[in-house]
């Protein structure tokens, strides 16, 4: 038996690692043929050797609009159609607060922080609707509990996230009923996502963005008690790519945040020793 995505073509941008990464692994394996953009070349050359025919990879910049145009133009000319498009690519601000982030810099991050995470997102869409509309295929954007919550992140990466939300509500309104439009608003996942470059210090690593206390706070502030794998959001972008078990389902952000919308003000979880009060 084929998988989920059987005969399906996907696009996914900033696939090289993380999440990204996680859904190209996890689309192959449900039967689809995926492109795959990223900036950094040794991630393309991973995926490339890992699934052969199976992938094409590009290099781009989500921020050009031409080398989107290009990369999903080389998509549909390898495997003869366009059917999901993935907005994934993203970077974070290092959990900076707005009174934090120095003046001198502040306009530069938020230029590079919304350079890749909503205007991307934008370039991204814009380049694959002219395909996705005859095939009546889908979009969905990798979101954030930052999308939804005001503490998901520094203030430049939640107002980001924010703004990505809305990118996939007025777009599911926009291109209904062509094409449906979805987002995963992922919960705290151990993914290594880069901090701008303008806001890394000097010495640090752009990838090391959670604090250093990190797995306990989120341990702590989860519902569930989980640190995610980008490998166990993967579900919820086959669902949305589905034709069959998607179908109804557009302007909608999924949740799979280890229960952060259901977390107490008293107590983080409720169910906190519950196999000895039964």
């Amino acid at each position: 038996m084929g998988g989920a995505l059987e005969g399906e073509v996907a696009f996914i941008t900033g696939g090289g690692n993380g999440i990204g990464r996680a859904v190209v692994d996890r689309y192959v394996q449900e039967g689809a043929h995926v492109a795959v953009m990223d900036t950094r070349r040794e991630g393309l050359d991973a995926i490339a050797r890992e699934h052969g025919d199976r992938v094409l990879t590009v290099e781009g910049d989500v921020a050009s609009l031409g080398d989107n145009k290009a990369a999903i133009d080389q998509a549909v000319a390898s495997f003869g159609k366009l059917d999901v498009f993935v907005g994934n690519a993203g970077i974070t601000d290092g959990f900076r607060d707005l009174v934090d982030i120095d003046e001198e810099i502040l306009g530069e991050a938020f230029d590079r922080i919304f350079e890749v995470n909503v205007k991307g997102y934008v370039l991204g869409a814009r380049a694959a609707v002219p395909h996705l509309v005859p095939s009546r295929g889908c979009m969905i954007f990798t979101l954030s509990a930052g999308s939804l919550h005001p503490d998901g992140g520094g203030f430049l990466y939640v107002t980001s996230k924010h703004a990505a939300l809305g990118i996939v509500r007025r777009l599911a309104h926009e291109l209904a009923p062509a094409v449906r439009v979805n987002g995963v608003a992922a919960g705290p996942t151990r993914t290594g996502i880069r901090v701008a470059d303008v806001l890394v210090p000097e010495g640090a690593d752009a990838a090391d963005s959670q604090p250093p206390d990190a797995e306990q706070m989120i341990l702590d502030c989860t519902p569930l008690a989980r640190w995610a794998d980008p490998r166990e959001h993967t579900g919820a972008y086959v669902l949305l790519a589905s034709r069959t078990d998607g179908a109804l389902i557009t302007g909608t952000a999924l949740e799979t945040d280890a229960g952060l919308g259901v977390r107490g003000f008293i107590r983080t979880r409720g169910g906190d020793g519950l196999e000895a009060r039964r």
